[in-house]
């Protein structure tokens, strides 16, 4: 198995706080010149719209929206998830474009002795090798799972990004779609994230994040979710769900959000959600596990969600 090609892992590459930058240079795994990041009010902090909808800067820190009471209140989810994330010193210092623009977390592909489609290599190393934490839902020819969580509770929102060139960009074009193996996200070279548009809030909203991790505290989530919901009359008006760490990008899930749209809060229609969450999924021989704790977070956040 050869090393990764010298191209790519000497590219120029952005720093904003550089929490994962950092890492992947002192193992070797990123090696080309930097180029830093300079604040602007266009970059941080958050600005609302006076329809109610709401505009964080791409360099707006972790811990500023997970602290935001208006943003809590506003997007539920969001400040949820990033509550959830990592450890208080990482949140103080992680930027959400950053978190969105992360390399994989993969074990392949952070050993820099190791070729791996992100690398420049002819395979994913991970698919026949050791892939314990890697997707449930098998979508392309990589199979660790995108790291952002921002980036799936922000899908939950249909969020849109605007960058240095582009603007109005989803989630799933920020992303795509999990089949191109070599690239962790779709962003051109030297093409900067700059910030992300939030909808109007829905009224009467709620929501929740939980993730399922191998240890109590600063851990990558194995599997994590974010449900919104309105709720009326005892029925799901609205429903959007979210899951994370499941496949090589945010996914929502579909079938289990429509067996509760429209339908009355009852335990067979939870139930029935909970069944069809899994929908779609392609595990590895090592990663089955992961549907049971998917079921058990839709399970356990749609029941709170309606308490």
């Amino acid at each position: 198995m050869s090393v990764a090609t010298a191209d790519v892992i000497s590219a120029p590459e952005f720093r904003a706080a550089g929490t994962d930058l950092s890492e992947r240079r002192r193992s070797g795994l990123s090696c080309g010149a930097i180029i830093d990041l300079a604040a602007s009010p266009d970059t941080i902090g958050v600005t609302w719209n006076a329809d109610g909808s709401a505009r964080i800067g791409a360099l707006t820190t972790i811990a500023a929206i997970a602290s935001d009471p208006r943003l809590a209140e506003a997007y539920p989810g969001i400040a949820a998830a990033a509550q959830g994330l990592a450890t208080p010193q990482i949140r103080h210092m992680a930027t959400l474009g950053g978190n969105l623009a992360q390399r994989s977390r993969c074990w392949y592909f952070r050993n820099p002795q190791i070729a791996c489609l992100k690398k420049g290599g002819a395979d994913c190393p991970a698919r026949s090798g050791n892939h314990l934490y890697h997707v449930a839902f098998d979508l392309g020819p990589c199979v660790a799972p995108h790291p952002s969580t921002m980036a799936m509770a922000l899908l939950a929102y249909d969020s849109k990004i605007t960058t240095d060139r582009r603007s109005g960009l989803s989630i799933s074009e920020l992303l795509g779609d999990g089949s191109n193996g070599a690239a962790d996200n779709l962003l051109a070279p030297g093409e900067r994230i700059e910030r992300i548009e939030l909808p109007v809030p829905l009224a009467g909203e709620r929501a929740l994040y939980k993730r399922a991790i191998s240890r109590t505290h600063a851990e990558w989530p194995l599997v994590e979710i974010c449900v919104r919901a309105v709720i009326s009359g005892g029925a799901f008006q609205q429903v959007h769900i979210t899951a994370g760490g499941i496949a090589p990008v945010p996914l929502r899930l579909t079938a289990a959000a429509a067996a509760l749209q429209g339908k009355q809060i009852n335990a067979a229609t939870i139930a029935q959600a909970t069944e069809l969450a899994i929908s779609g999924a392609r595990p590895l021989p090592m990663t089955g596990y992961k549907l049971e704790l998917l079921t058990g977070l839709v399970r356990d956040v749609v029941e709170r969600i309606v308490a």
